[in-house]
Protein backbone atom coordinates (compact mmCIF):
# COMPACT_ATOMS: atom_id res chain seq x y z
CA UNK A 1 0.00 0.00 0.00
CA UNK A 2 3.05 2.27 1.00
CA UNK A 3 4.50 1.76 -2.21
CA UNK A 4 1.99 2.28 -4.49
CA UNK A 5 1.06 5.57 -2.93
CA UNK A 6 4.84 6.83 -3.60
CA UNK A 7 4.65 5.44 -7.18
CA UNK A 8 0.69 7.86 -7.07
CA UNK A 9 3.06 10.82 -5.88
CA UNK A 10 5.98 9.95 -8.06
CA UNK A 11 3.24 9.92 -11.50
CA UNK A 12 1.68 12.69 -9.99
CA UNK A 13 5.02 14.91 -9.51
CA UNK A 14 6.25 14.40 -12.77
CA UNK A 15 3.17 15.73 -14.74
CA UNK A 16 2.96 18.85 -12.62
CA UNK A 17 6.50 19.50 -14.04
CA UNK A 18 5.58 18.93 -17.36
CA UNK A 19 2.32 20.74 -17.54
CA UNK A 20 3.64 24.64 -17.76
CA UNK A 21 5.93 23.50 -20.29
CA UNK A 22 3.00 22.16 -22.43
CA UNK A 23 0.65 24.90 -22.01
CA UNK A 24 2.88 27.94 -22.32
CA UNK A 25 2.95 27.38 -25.91
CA UNK A 26 -0.53 27.92 -25.88
CA UNK A 27 -1.56 30.59 -22.93
CA UNK A 28 -0.54 34.10 -23.36
CA UNK A 29 0.87 33.91 -26.49
CA UNK A 30 -0.76 35.27 -29.72
CA UNK A 31 0.32 34.38 -33.70
CA UNK A 32 -1.03 37.90 -34.62
CA UNK A 33 1.29 39.80 -36.43
CA UNK A 34 1.50 43.56 -35.05
CA UNK A 35 0.13 46.09 -37.33
CA UNK A 36 2.36 48.35 -39.22
CA UNK A 37 3.19 51.30 -38.09
CA UNK A 38 4.43 54.65 -40.10
CA UNK A 39 6.13 57.45 -39.13
CA UNK A 40 5.44 61.10 -41.19
CA UNK A 41 8.06 63.36 -40.53
CA UNK A 42 6.42 67.12 -41.58
CA UNK A 43 7.80 70.85 -41.42
CA UNK A 44 5.91 70.76 -37.68
CA UNK A 45 6.85 67.51 -36.18
CA UNK A 46 6.45 63.74 -36.58
CA UNK A 47 2.88 61.75 -36.94
CA UNK A 48 3.08 57.90 -36.51
CA UNK A 49 0.38 56.14 -37.66
CA UNK A 50 -0.71 52.56 -36.84
CA UNK A 51 -2.35 51.04 -39.93
CA UNK A 52 -4.85 48.79 -39.74
CA UNK A 53 -4.24 45.79 -42.47
CA UNK A 54 -6.24 43.37 -41.08
CA UNK A 55 -9.45 45.46 -41.35
CA UNK A 56 -9.26 47.44 -43.96
CA UNK A 57 -6.66 45.54 -46.53
CA UNK A 58 -7.24 47.36 -49.82
CA UNK A 59 -7.18 50.89 -48.72
CA UNK A 60 -4.56 49.82 -46.07
CA UNK A 61 -2.24 48.25 -48.54
CA UNK A 62 -2.54 50.91 -51.09
CA UNK A 63 -1.35 53.53 -48.43
CA UNK A 64 1.71 51.29 -47.72
CA UNK A 65 3.23 50.96 -51.24
CA UNK A 66 2.66 54.57 -51.62
CA UNK A 67 5.01 54.44 -48.59
CA UNK A 68 7.17 51.97 -49.27
CA UNK A 69 7.51 53.15 -53.02
CA UNK A 70 8.08 56.68 -51.82
CA UNK A 71 5.45 58.04 -53.57
CA UNK A 72 4.60 60.31 -50.80
CA UNK A 73 8.39 62.01 -50.90
CA UNK A 74 7.85 65.35 -51.41
CA UNK A 75 4.09 65.71 -50.88
CA UNK A 76 1.98 68.10 -48.54
CA UNK A 77 -1.12 68.72 -46.19
CA UNK A 78 -2.36 71.55 -48.28
CA UNK A 79 -6.22 71.35 -46.96
CA UNK A 80 -7.61 72.44 -43.62
CA UNK A 81 -11.21 72.15 -42.69
CA UNK A 82 -12.37 74.04 -39.31
CA UNK A 83 -15.28 75.48 -38.38
CA UNK A 84 -14.91 78.57 -39.78
CA UNK A 85 -14.15 77.80 -43.00
CA UNK A 86 -17.01 75.88 -44.61
CA UNK A 87 -20.34 78.20 -44.60
CA UNK A 88 -22.00 76.49 -47.34
CA UNK A 89 -21.98 72.99 -45.51
CA UNK A 90 -24.70 72.00 -43.31
CA UNK A 91 -22.94 69.22 -42.26
CA UNK A 92 -19.53 70.82 -41.05
CA UNK A 93 -16.49 68.33 -40.13
CA UNK A 94 -12.87 68.88 -39.03
CA UNK A 95 -9.91 67.17 -41.25
CA UNK A 96 -6.21 68.26 -42.46
CA UNK A 97 -5.85 66.38 -46.07
CA UNK A 98 -2.91 65.69 -47.75
CA UNK A 99 -1.36 63.74 -50.42
CA UNK A 100 0.03 64.11 -54.30
CA UNK A 101 -2.44 66.28 -54.73
CA UNK A 102 -5.25 67.10 -57.71
CA UNK A 103 -2.63 67.93 -60.55
CA UNK A 104 -2.01 64.94 -62.39
CA UNK A 105 1.22 63.00 -61.53
CA UNK A 106 2.88 59.96 -62.38
CA UNK A 107 3.25 58.98 -58.66
CA UNK A 108 -0.30 58.82 -58.76
CA UNK A 109 -1.36 54.93 -58.54
CA UNK A 110 -4.89 53.67 -59.88
CA UNK A 111 -7.91 54.66 -57.73
CA UNK A 112 -9.17 50.95 -55.00
CA UNK A 113 -11.79 49.64 -54.48
CA UNK A 114 -13.85 51.37 -51.84
CA UNK A 115 -14.46 49.63 -48.27
CA UNK A 116 -16.60 51.53 -45.96
CA UNK A 117 -16.76 51.67 -41.90
CA UNK A 118 -19.77 49.37 -42.34
CA UNK A 119 -17.29 46.48 -43.70
CA UNK A 120 -13.71 47.87 -41.86
CA UNK A 121 -15.67 48.81 -38.69
CA UNK A 122 -13.25 51.85 -38.31
CA UNK A 123 -15.13 54.60 -37.57
CA UNK A 124 -13.74 58.11 -38.07
CA UNK A 125 -12.94 59.72 -34.73
CA UNK A 126 -10.31 61.41 -33.05
CA UNK A 127 -7.22 60.28 -35.22
CA UNK A 128 -8.47 58.57 -37.53
CA UNK A 129 -6.89 58.72 -40.84
CA UNK A 130 -8.62 58.15 -43.93
CA UNK A 131 -8.75 58.34 -47.57
CA UNK A 132 -10.45 61.53 -50.14
CA UNK A 133 -12.42 60.54 -52.86
CA UNK A 134 -14.99 61.99 -54.99
CA UNK A 135 -17.28 59.77 -56.40
CA UNK A 136 -17.20 56.00 -55.29
CA UNK A 137 -14.40 54.07 -55.96
CA UNK A 138 -11.91 56.85 -57.14
CA UNK A 139 -10.18 57.08 -54.00
CA UNK A 140 -6.14 56.69 -55.09
CA UNK A 141 -3.43 59.06 -53.28
CA UNK A 142 -4.85 61.96 -50.91
CA UNK A 143 -5.64 60.92 -47.65
CA UNK A 144 -7.19 63.12 -44.42
CA UNK A 145 -6.70 62.80 -40.80
CA UNK A 146 -9.92 63.56 -38.73
CA UNK A 147 -10.09 66.20 -35.50
CA UNK A 148 -12.20 65.24 -32.86
CA UNK A 149 -14.96 62.68 -33.97
CA UNK A 150 -16.32 62.55 -37.30
CA UNK A 151 -19.59 60.31 -37.73
CA UNK A 152 -20.91 61.90 -40.59
CA UNK A 153 -18.03 60.85 -42.53
CA UNK A 154 -18.65 57.11 -41.64
CA UNK A 155 -21.09 54.55 -43.56
CA UNK A 156 -24.54 56.26 -43.86
CA UNK A 157 -22.97 59.49 -42.82
CA UNK A 158 -24.55 62.64 -44.26
CA UNK A 159 -21.68 64.46 -45.09
CA UNK A 160 -21.66 62.68 -48.60
CA UNK A 161 -24.80 62.78 -50.34
CA UNK A 162 -24.27 58.73 -51.68
CA UNK A 163 -24.25 57.81 -48.40
CA UNK A 164 -21.05 55.87 -48.68
CA UNK A 165 -19.06 57.57 -46.15
CA UNK A 166 -14.80 57.43 -46.48
CA UNK A 167 -12.51 54.50 -46.59
CA UNK A 168 -10.38 54.80 -43.06
CA UNK A 169 -7.62 52.79 -42.44
CA UNK A 170 -6.05 53.13 -39.70
CA UNK A 171 -5.11 55.97 -36.37
CA UNK A 172 -2.81 58.57 -35.44
CA UNK A 173 -0.96 56.90 -32.10
CA UNK A 174 1.35 60.11 -31.66
CA UNK A 175 1.39 63.05 -33.09
CA UNK A 176 -1.95 64.18 -32.80
CA UNK A 177 -0.65 67.79 -31.41
CA UNK A 178 1.22 68.40 -34.89
CA UNK A 179 -1.92 67.36 -36.78
CA UNK A 180 -3.96 70.37 -34.62
CA UNK A 181 -1.37 72.77 -35.25
CA UNK A 182 -1.43 72.30 -39.16
CA UNK A 183 -4.86 72.58 -38.63
CA UNK A 184 -4.04 75.87 -37.39
CA UNK A 185 -2.21 77.02 -39.84
CA UNK A 186 -3.39 80.19 -42.12
CA UNK A 187 -5.40 79.44 -45.34
CA UNK A 188 -7.06 80.95 -48.31
CA UNK A 189 -10.52 79.58 -47.31
CA UNK A 190 -9.73 75.46 -47.15
CA UNK A 191 -6.61 75.61 -49.09
CA UNK A 192 -2.90 76.19 -46.73
CA UNK A 193 -1.54 79.39 -48.28
CA UNK A 194 2.04 77.56 -47.40
CA UNK A 195 1.77 73.98 -47.50
CA UNK A 196 3.41 71.62 -45.05
CA UNK A 197 5.67 69.69 -46.52
CA UNK A 198 6.00 65.49 -46.05
CA UNK A 199 9.92 65.60 -45.51
CA UNK A 200 10.29 61.90 -44.90
CA UNK A 201 7.59 58.82 -44.59
CA UNK A 202 8.12 55.41 -43.94
CA UNK A 203 7.62 52.28 -42.04
CA UNK A 204 8.86 52.15 -38.54
CA UNK A 205 10.49 48.90 -37.46
CA UNK A 206 9.17 46.87 -34.65
CA UNK A 207 12.12 46.07 -32.13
Amino acid sequence: MVRDYKIYLQISLVLLISLPFTSCSHIGMSTRSPQPRVVMQTELGDIVLEIDLENAPITASNFLRYVDEKRFVGSTFYRVVRMDNQPIKDVKIEVIQGGIGVEDSPLRLAPIQHETSAETGILHENGTISMARAEVGSASSEIFICIGNQPELDYMGKRNPDGQGFAAFGHVIKGMDVVLKIQEQAADGQILITPIKITKIRRRIFS
